[in-house]
């Protein structure tokens, strides 16, 4: 057994349930300290930072070039990179103006939809009702049209987390595909250092625009951005990639409800964002969404290359 399978194996004996509240705490985590820097750097520049800084680290622990490549999976990989840089520099939009809860939860239509898309049994279906459910009462309860925010503001704000969910389901269905063909860590390094140069100048021209280019030259502002980058980008979806190759897409998009449930925590602890009575119901029935969806068997692992 190689250095490179060796953590993946011992991940695949732990429950995926554990392994996604793992992945979510640490991304919301990063997320959480990605708000502390809007103050500095506007949320299009403090995404693609995320992105470069994860891609930088992977790029030093995975060393993809030591494998041979085809045109054809450098392609997919490339595609599979830009959706995911997408996703997060619109889910950063979203939590500059939305509660990162609410955020979360409007993004999840993305998972929702594909998990109706891939399921089939009954119980997928009430998984999915409940889904359902928990999202909606979660977005309509999180959302204040009357509160500090101005209306253009929040509505902004959903068309961003919304477009992070259609990029979140499209990430899911890429990633499946590619870690049940080849080695998911290695896609995910080289994805990631093309969706960074791809974004490059939206993240330069966002810095410019505001005048706040020079940030970047600090030393303490840039500690930050890699703390981001190893939270929300190289431990949550080194995580994934293990977990894709024990699920199908469904289930795996179910097992994402545990999500809402890490940003409502962290955005307690972190940034004082209590949640409503509306958002605890919605949480116990997404997580039940997740403990239905978990009680099947899944598919032997795919071998790594």
């Amino acid at each position: 057994m190689t250095a490179q399978t060796a953590p993946a194996g011992a991940l695949g004996r732990v429950p995926a349930p554990a392994l996604f509240l793992l992945a979510g705490v640490s991304q919301y985590l990063g997320a959480a300290l990605a708000v502390g820097l809007y103050h500095l750097l506007p949320a299009p520049t403090v995404a693609w930072g995320r992105g470069l800084s994860g891609a930088l680290v992977l790029l030093l622990l995975v060393r993809p070039w030591r494998v041979r490549w085809t045109w054809r999976e450098l392609g997919q990989s490339s595609l599979f990179g830009v959706v995911l840089l997408g996703m997060n520099l619109m889910f950063y939009v979203a939590i500059g103006l939305l509660p990162l809860g609410a955020a979360v939860a409007i993004e999840f239509i993305g998972p929702v939809l594909v998990a109706a898309w891939g399921g089939r049994s009954a119980r997928h279906r009430i998984a999915i009702v409940l889904a359902t459910f928990g999202v909606l009462c979660i977005s309509l309860v999180g959302l204040d049209w009357s509160g500090q925010r101005s209306t253009a503001e929040l509505a902004w704000g959903v068309l961003a987390a919304l477009a992070a969910g259609a990029l979140w389901g499209t990430y899911m269905v890429l990633g499946s595909r590619i870690v049940r063909s080849r080695s998911g860590t290695r896609s995910l390094t080289v994805g990631l250092a093309a969706g960074s140069v791809v974004y490059a100048p939206v993240g330069l021209v966002a810095a410019a625009v505001t005048g706040t280019m020079g940030h970047l030259a600090d030393p303490g502002l840039l500690g930050v951005l890699l703390a981001v980058g190893l939270l929300s980008t190289v431990l949550p979806y080194t995580l994934d990639q293990v977990t894709m190759k024990r699920l199908s897409t469904a289930t795996f998009a179910l097992l994402n409800a545990l999500l809402p449930v890490s940003a409502t925590v962290i955005g307690v602890i972190m940034l004082s964002q209590l949640p409503t009575w509306g958002e605890v119901v919605g949480i116990i029935a997404v997580s039940a969404a997740v403990a239905i969806s978990s009680r099947r068997g899944t598919p032997a692992p795919a071998s790594e290359r």
